[in-house]
This record gives structure tokens, C-alpha cells and sequence, in this order.
């Protein structure tokens, strides 16, 4: 049995208390399947980044049920891997040093070890670079290690927040790439928080749209792009028109007014006409 199943059901998360509470999640319910990669949209501020802390077990939910694979999530566990916006690597560890310390932690036996090292760092493109430092790497490499940490564990779920939001475009590009092959290697659930559209629809086999605070499942929507995926899909007619329905939602969200709703539904019916007539 494939292993990875994520379920949410009523989650709610609250920061403080009293007068100063503010409610992060409210009532999301969620299904992730198993080796799934799910993308995740919402306006700024919606609780997408609190949605990862949750199912890592950084934060309980203050309401409602959070399962993996059938088990209540409580705390963090080696099951669910995070890379994070910025790369946490130690600087005083060599990046060979650095994605081996989830394997030391775990007393993986030092021949295993450096099998699993050897594999991983020849996947992420680090062959070249084990006894390089953190400082002496580009962000682009930076993020590599620290996908390598995450993938050395072998965890059924990884949780993305925002990994490549702070690369160049022509480096965030390749990270994607890389990071779908490997995803198509080992099919672990994928939870990848975005404030991209394209990288979004590029990515996700569906994207869960959330509403603007308290965030809650507004919709989901299926990506039926073919896979494995090229660069050229992001100028297809299809593409564009899941991108013109993701962009109507998220204003629906961001500015949320009757006229802008009117506004989202015209442009919505619009691109798919035009890609009824493209196509």
C-alpha cells in the first residue's frame, strides 16, 4: 500500500488569545492522496505557510481531526520532510556534512549512509560541490542541499513552503524541473505552498485555492496537463486558461467586492472561449 495520505477535516489553527486571538485556519478540510502533488494558492496572509507548520507537527490545530496515513500528527517526525523558503543549513558543515545529519540522527549505519548520500547528492546535481560550504554556493544550490536533506529520509510526505520563491527566474525554473523528476522518481506526497500561479499549475497535479483569512478550502482545481512535464506547457492554451481561472479566484479573494466578481466571472468565461477557439 502506498504510503503518504493526508486528511484534514475541520482544522482550525489560532494564534494568541482573548481579544488579540487571530484565526489562521478556520473549519479546512482536506484530501491529499497518496504520492500526490498537491499545489497550494491563496492571498497573502490566508495561512498557507501555518497549513504546512500544522501537518509538519510544528503547531497542533486548535479544532478538528489531522491525519497521515490514518495517524493523528501530534509532533514532527521523519515521516514528513519541510524544506522551507530559506535553506537551514549549518555553515560550519560541509553540504556532504549537511545532508548527512538527518542520517546520523537516526544512527543509519555509516556504509548505508554513504550509499544513501552518494545516491541523493548525484540526483540533486552535488556530486561536484560535497566539500563545499554553504557560502560558497549560489541560492540555487543552497536550495539543492536542502532538498537533499529532506530526500536522504525518505519521507512519505514532503512539505514545501515557498522553496523557490527567493531564486531568479532563469534558477527557480531549473529547481522546478529538478524537483519534478525527482518527484517522479520517488512519488512521495508533495504539499507546495506558492504565491506563484504559473509555478502552481507547472507543478501540481490539482491546486487548492484557499480563501483570504481565516483560510479555508475554497476550491480545488485538477490540473490535466500531461506529464512528465517541459517548459513548453507554460504557453499552451490549456495552461492558460487553468491560469486565467486560478487568477480570477485569487482576486475574488484579494479584493473581493461584487464588481471584481462580475469582473472574474467575464474574464473566466472569456479564456474559455478563447481556448475553446484555440483549440
Amino acid at each position: 500500500m502506498r504510503q503518504g495520505a493526508i486528511n484534514l477535516k475541520d482544522v482550525s489553527l489560532v494564534f494568541g488569545s482573548g481579544s488579540h486571538a487571530v484565526v489562521a485556519l478556520e473549519k479546512l478540510s482536506l484530501h491529499v492522496e497518496p504520492g500526490e502533488f498537491l499545489a497550494i494558492l491563496g492571498p497573502s496572509g490566508c495561512g498557507k505557510s501555518s497549513l504546512i507548520s500544522t501537518i509538519a507537527g510544528f503547531q497542533p490545530p486548535h479544532a478538528g481531526t489531522l491525519l497521515v496515513d490514518g495517524s493523528a500528527v501530534s509532533r514532527p517526525g521523519s515521516d514528513r520532510g519541510v524544506v522551507f523558503q530559506q535553506p537551514t543549513l549549518f555553515p560550519w558543515k560541509s553540504v556532504r556534512q549537511n545532508v548527512d545529519f538527518g542520517l546520523r540522527l537516526r544512527k543509519v549505519p555509516r556504509q548505508e549512509r554513504s550509499a544513501i548520500l552518494d545516491e541523493i547528492l548525484h540526483k540533486v546535481g552535488l556530486s561536484e560541490f560535497v566539500s563545499h560550504y554553504p557560502t560558497q554556493l549560489s541560492g540555487g544550490m543552497q536550495q539543492r542541499v536542502g532538498l537533499a536533506r529532506v530526500l536522504v529520509n525518505r519521507p512519505r510526505v514532503m512539505l514545501m513552503d515557498e522553496p523557490f520563491g527567493s531564486l531568479d527566474a532563469q534558477i527557480r525554473l531549473q529547481m522546478q524541473e529538478l524537483l519534478l523528476e525527482v518527484w517522479n522518481e520517488f512519488r512521495m506526497t508533495i504539499l507546495f505552498v506558492t504565491h506563484d500561479i504559473d509555478e502552481a499549475i507547472f507543478l501540481g497535479s490539482r491546486v487548492a485555492m484557499l480563501t483570504r483569512r481565516p483560510g479555508r478550502l475554497k476550491t480545488i482545481i485538477d490540473v490535466d496537463l500531461p506529464r512528465p512535464r517541459k517548459l513548453d506547457v507554460l504557453v499552451s492554451p490549456e495552461f492558460m486558461r487553468l491560469k486565467r481561472n486560478c487568477m480570477a479566484l485569487l482576486r475574488e479573494e484579494t479584493v473581493g467586492s461584487p464588481q471584481a466578481q462580475v469582473f472574474n466571472n467575464d474574464l473566466y468565461n472569456d479564456s474559455n472561449q478563447a481556448a475553446n477557439n484555440t483549440g
